[in-house]
């Protein structure tokens, strides 16, 4: 049996929603590196360039594992879905996010990426049966808030076009995210990353080879290094986590793994980019841990069934 088969099966629901969870935050440790490389990245090699190559060598790795394990094409009717996760996550979020840390903090941007667990189940609740109880709204909407108005603490009461530009990539990362977690109920989740990334080699491709960098040889091995770091962990790895998370454990639930994404950003940040961690940030932090705590703990219910016709 497969390791995706494996993961789809578990000894009990309770099991199976304990595994969709870790699973969820492996994934959500895993793009907790995305701003912190994508800003060491921008900061020697064009955003447009950035963009292009990491989608276009996870595009190739990804053509390579379906080619060498022989898996048909998705059928026709999940082609939108994928598409949609294409568009959202593979090229409009990378996008957005590497023009945005040209001008903020890689730990500031964690902060305001912190509302993507909410922006995230609301689209699950509008796309799918999951109908979260009131309690699960009231820790994901306090663990929200919390994210923001730190982001609006630290930028003295403003919000500044970088924020702009990432609460874009938080819509867009939300949309893909539950398409994502949809698809899982027909394809493994490494599967669905897989080919959401080959079908846009015909745009990455050629946006690689017009955007790339013609100094490639100068660059200093660290930006080379988060180039191949965001275009094959964030961009690739961490979603065979994520979406196998996301259909073991619910869109809604798991999602909220993502509130402690600000902080995993921050500890890469201060490592890597000598970004400091305030006593503000170990505040805010303690404070979302805990509506984790409460949300993750809140089973979703399915919506009742339509009324016959």
């Amino acid at each position: 049996m497969s390791p995706p088969a494996l993961l789809r099966e578990s000894s009990s629901p309770l099991s199976r929603e304990r595994l969709g969870l870790l699973l969820g935050f492996i994934g959500m440790a895993i793009f907790g590196g995305t701003l912190p490389g994508t800003r060491i990245a921008v900061s020697a090699i064009n955003p447009f360039a950035v963009t292009a190559l990491r989608t276009t060598i996870a595009g190739l790795c990804s053509l390579a594992l379906v080619m060498v394990l022989r898996r048909k094409f998705p059928p026709r009717h999940l082609w939108f879905q994928i598409a949609v996760v294409s568009i959202c996550v593979v090229i409009m979020f990378p996008f957005l996010m590497a023009l945005a840390v040209q001008t903020v903090d890689a730990s500031h941007g964690g902060v305001v990426m912190g509302a993507l667990p909410i922006a995230t189940a609301f689209v699950a609740v509008l796309t799918t049966h999951e109908r979260p109880k009131p309690l699960f709204w009231i820790a994901s909407l306090a663990g929200a808030a919390l994210v923001v108005a730190f982001a609006l603490r630290q930028g003295g009461g403003s919000l500044t076009s970088g924020d702009l530009l990432l609460f874009a990539a938080v819509a867009a990362s939300a949309i893909g995210y539950t398409f994502s977690g949809r698809l899982t109920s027909s394809m493994p989740g490494w599967e669905v990353i897989s080919w959401a990334l080959v079908i846009a080699l015909p745009l990455s491709l050629p946006a690689a080879a017009i955007t790339w960098p013609p100094n490639l040889g100068d660059i200093a091995l660290k930006p080379l290094l988060a180039l191949l770091y965001v275009a094959l962990f964030p961009q690739w790895i961490g979603f065979f986590a994520w979406n196998a998370g996301l259909a073991m454990g619910g869109i809604a639930r798991v999602s909220q793994m993502q509130l402690l994404q600000p902080f995993i950003t921050f500890a890469l940040a201060a490592i890597f980019l000598g970004e400091p961690i305030t006593p503000d940030i170990v505040l805010f932090a303690t404070a979302v841990v805990v509506t984790v705590a409460i949300s993750t703990r809140t089973r979703s219910r399915p919506a009742p069934p339509p009324p016959e016709g």
